[in-house]
């Protein structure tokens, strides 16, 4: 094997890239930076607990973000830590922004799920754990916030495998809880990890490494945690699962970690064992078969849209998931969707807002990629000219619509260009109504929090006011019919006819019965809960 290939391989070898999904408040976004603060990233983390604080999280990069203390959008953070390279996709918690959560989750190789300590497993964290199951995701689990009072530990192993319906392998355990947590024994490298509280949480952990019978151990925890650790550590063994890589690998079996994001408890030690666990950069489903990593065809598809991310140059930026191939800075590459050559130039990767130009990019890697308008959700860029086309990114019917317009009209082409860039995020769905003017748009959203966020970038990014009306209504069908027109269709008193940027006929609806009835009076026609 040549020195090139083999420094190929190499890089694909040391490529970790992973999603970070959670329930609101979990504890994500401290996690995230803690991992950041390991790697050398940032010199101190920021907190998203407190808005009066002059500090926010690095992955929180949206103004918005800042000012409410929550994710609303996806953001890629890069670095390396022990000669791994990793990607970390940081992920809205808010169930409202979490059709960018589940597009950002085709993009990952596995995901990190946090779990707060006194809730369990809880609604959000069951959804985006189902979109991993589907795709056969492997999951890492950590039990946040175990330096507050919460559940017992085996409370909460009960709560993982009946709740989500996987077996789980505690990797440590934790050693007291609230203000009696002292630490955690770790399982796999059998020593106890201590931790201090008073450092706020940029030290790191003194491990201290023996048999876990010794009786030194009741001097250091008292007698009362260790004879409990010992007895718990005594069931796991012999009622608990097996540690077992290719479960974990296929995503049948998660491996729990139990630990304190905001004081570093458990934090290194869950970093270094989900780094030697997890898997690189793996085969993806394509349209001509699976796609390796090592094959030399450059190969890549847009996962995510996103507009001014620097509001001084008002630039786009696609997001871009290496899937196979050596990425090299000017590279040409055929836009599949198109059939059109394009030069790939200022690739860049990503600290939050901060960005790198690249010279070199690998599979598993995330770059972005300046768009100057031509690129959608899903698109494929390949080196040669295959007509490659990887597994679809889904598309979210909306549930919530309203009727936006512009307070100034001399405003309207800002208003237009902003509508139409945030629809190409994919952040919002946009439709008008026939026979009726663009100053009057419908728009679309799966979550009612994104329509406050689309109030906010407009006026921020474009100088543009919205009236916002609400709209009742509550469910969306594509019309699949030949040779529609609309003076076919009979519509309830509450259904609204609207077509979207293709000039589809699409309807909105506010209550189940009107959909059927529709359906009854259009006996030629199919409504689709998915887009044609």
């Amino acid at each position: 094997m040549s020195k090139d290939k083999l420094s190929y391989k190499n890089e694909i070898q040391r490529r970790r890239t992973f999603a970070i999904i959670s329930h609101p408040d979990a504890g994500k976004t401290t996690l995230t930076e803690k991992f950041l603060l390991y790697g050398g990233a940032i010199r101190e983390a920021g907190t998203v607990k407190s808005r009066k604080s002059q500090k926010h999280a690095v992955s929180d990069w949206m103004e918005i973000e800042k000012q409410r203390g929550i994710s609303v959008t996806s953001s890629v953070l890069q670095f390396e830590y022990n000669d791994f390279w990793i990607n970390i996709l940081d992920t809205p918690g808010h169930q409202d922004f979490s059709e960018d959560t589940y597009r950002t989750l085709m993009a990952a190789d596995s995901a990190v799920m946090v779990i707060d300590s006194a809730k369990g497993v809880e609604e959000q964290t069951r959804k985006l754990f189902q979109v991993c199951k589907m795709r056969g995701i492997p999951i890492f689990t950590f039990i946040n916030k175990m330096d507050r009072m919460g559940k017992d530990p085996f409370e909460l192993m009960e709560d993982i495998e009946k709740v989500l319906g996987i077996q789980s392998y505690p990797v440590n355990w934790p050693i007291g809880s609230g203000r009696g947590f002292k630490g955690v024994y770790n399982r796999r490298e059998k020593q106890i990890e201590l931790f201090n509280d008073n450092n706020h949480g940029q030290g790191k952990v003194k491990k201290v490494i023996g048999d876990l019978a010794n009786k030194e151990l009741t001097d250091l925890l008292g007698q009362s945690l260790h004879q409990q650790l010992l007895e718990d550590i005594e069931l796991l063994n012999i009622a608990g699962d097996d540690f077992n890589l290719e479960k974990i690998q296929s995503g049948e079996l998660t491996p729990v970690f139990f630990g304190s994001a905001l004081t570093n408890f458990g934090v290194e030690a869950f970093l270094e064992s989900f780094l030697e666990i997890t898997r690189p950069p793996s085969s993806r489903n394509s349209n001509l078969g699976k796609i390796n990593p090592s094959d030399e065809n450059f190969t890549g598809f847009i996962f995510k849209i996103q507009a001014n991310m620097n509001p001084t140059h008002r630039d786009r930026i696609a997001f871009l998931r290496i899937v196979s191939g050596k990425f090299e800075k000017g590279m040409m590459a055929n836009h599949v969707r198109t059939d059109k050559k394009i030069r790939i130039a200022q690739p860049q990767q990503f600290m939050a807002q901060d960005r790198v130009i690249v010279e070199t990019a690998y599979p598993g890697d995330i770059i972005g990629i300046h768009d100057p308008g031509i690129y959608n959700i899903g698109d494929t860029l390949c080196e040669n000219q295959d007509k490659i086309q990887f597994d679809d990114i889904p598309q979210f019917a909306p549930e919530h619509f309203a009727k936006v317009v512009t307070k100034d009209t001399m405003k309207r082409k800002q208003f237009l260009k902003g509508i139409s860039q945030l629809a190409e995020e994919g952040s919002i769905q946009v439709y008008k109504r026939p026979h009726i003017g663009i100053e009057e748009l419908i728009v679309g959203v799966v979550g009612a929090l994104q329509l406050e966020v689309l109030e906010y970038r407009l006026k921020n990014e474009y100088g543009v006011e919205l009236l916002i009306e609400r709209l009742p209504y509550r469910y969306i069908r594509w019309i699949h019919m030949d040779d529609f027109h609309s003076s076919k269709i009979s519509l309830t008193m509450d259904t609204m006819l609207v077509e979207n940027d293709k000039q589809q006929p699409v309807l909105l609806f506010q209550n189940e019965w009107s959909i059927r009835t529709i359906q009854e009076r259009m006996k030629n026609a199919t409504l689709s809960e998915v887009s044609i």
